[in-house]
């Protein structure tokens, strides 16, 4: 029997699939920490935990506090998991402190302060983004006539986009710089901008060693969804993994791993595929995929990913499957701001392809604008044809628009 705390601040649709996940694995006696009431969860998940305990906040003393309070009541912990981004450094530094088997937190300082990252990653020669981190805007205008551009500005500790702009020349580099107002504080990264076809490629490491792995293609990338609110953009898991790129990539990607310390543990790296062949690691997070990618990589593999990832972290096992569908994910997102007022074209794409859909969250009326990239709802679609598959998507986010208004 394995004892594990589960600490997961806030209780969103993909947190509640993994904790059920982990709370439905035999042999395992579950406790959790959030922030949230534990009345939030369904109260089958509910019933499944041994005990829970709650914080006020994510801060290192918080969460080890209820880490220790669960711990007492227990006797002993073997494992804490987690996969908030946000949180993975404060838990690296609670096993190191408890003696708990698991990613320290040197480790998880690798993979989430990106300069250092990135330093690591050229360290071991790995290919990606030359980069400055910048405290005040003399050093990042120096940075600009070295590398020249288009430049990328983003926090240091960012995920998913968040917080990123790209710059076209110098005068918009000062702009942004000016505007963010780098100091030793709030210290910025720049980094030269990668062009070509991005993907993402999500691997599970056992003892250091890439055990199993699936890509991913982004239509278009994160950073323009991110620059162009009107964007409607998919995501597509090919049924066919016998591209030379694919193949390529993963010597890459091990090479990043083995560097950045991974041993145990699911991870998201997101890189380029050049023009001229060539790749390009752009970051890498020691976490599951975040924007629906673990429900689509299950439809793909036609397994479950969220009980995987919690046997990864919790026995460290994990028994590889083969890609039997292609799979996808159009990603709905309103225009302008304000509230949504309704959808139009869903019966259009539910005539033409219902039968291929194999999930959707369709955005409700009221429901406020989206503050993130991911939209207010989303289509997946799964089929043994890949062309069947972008054909459904592409149709998806060329009819369906999600109406918004402030009045």
């Amino acid at each position: 029997m394995r004892t594990v705390i589960f600490v997961a601040p806030y209780f969103m649709d993909a947190t509640e699939k993994f904790i059920a996940a982990a709370a439905s694995l035999p042999d395992v006696r579950l406790g959790l920490v959030s922030c949230d009431p534990l009345s939030k969860l369904r109260p089958e998940i509910q019933a499944r935990l041994s005990g829970h305990y709650a914080v006020p906040g994510i801060e290192a003393h918080q969460l080890l506090h209820g880490i220790e309070m669960l711990g007492r009541q227990f006797g002993s912990v073997d494992r804490i998991i987690g996969m908030l981004e946000q949180i993975q450094v404060t838990l690296g530094k609670i096993r190191d402190h408890l003696g708990i088997r698991g990613m320290g937190e040197h480790v998880a300082r690798n993979f989430r302060d990106k300069p250092q990252m990135k330093d690591v990653l050229r360290a071991a020669n790995v290919p990606c983004a030359r980069h400055c981190l910048t405290t005040d805007l003399e050093k990042g205008m120096r940075f600009a006539e070295q590398v020249g551009f288009p430049l990328v500005i983003k926090p240091p500790a960012g995920a998913g986009a968040k917080g990123t702009f790209r710059c076209e020349n110098p005068a918009q580099l000062d702009e942004c710089l000016r505007a963010v107002l780098p100091s030793e504080q709030n210290p910025i990264l720049i980094e030269e901008f990668i062009t070509g076809k991005e993907h993402s490629f999500d691997s599970v490491c056992l003892n250091g060693q890439i055990v199993w792995s699936s890509i991913s293609d982004y239509s278009p990338g994160p950073l323009e969804v991110v620059r162009e609110p009107w964007i409607q953009w998919c995501v597509v898991i090919p049924r066919e993994t016998d591209r030379n790129i694919y193949h390529r990539i993963l010597p890459i990607a091990q090479q990043a791993l083995s560097a950045l310390g991974m041993q145990d543990g699911l991870t998201h790296l997101e890189w380029f595929e050049r023009a001229d062949g060539s790749i390009a690691v752009s970051e890498v997070g020691a976490r599951p995929p975040g924007a629906q990618f673990t429900t689509l990589i299950s439809y793909a593999h036609d397994f479950n990913l969220y009980r995987a990832w919690s046997e990864v972290m919790i026995f460290e096992r994990f028994q590889p499957v083969e890609r039997k569908y292609a799979a996808g994910a159009a990603y709905l997102r309103g225009m302008g701001k304000g509230k949504v007022v309704g959808v139009s074209g869903l019966d259009e794409i539910a005539r033409e392809y219902g039968e291929i859909v194999v999930e959707a969250k369709v955005p409700d009326q009221g429901q406020p604008a989206s503050a993130g990239y991911e939209g207010e709802g989303y289509i997946i679609v799964r089929h043994p044809n890949t062309d069947v598959v972008k054909q459904a998507l592409q149709s998806i986010i060329s009819r369906v628009r999600v109406h918004l208004s402030d009045n």
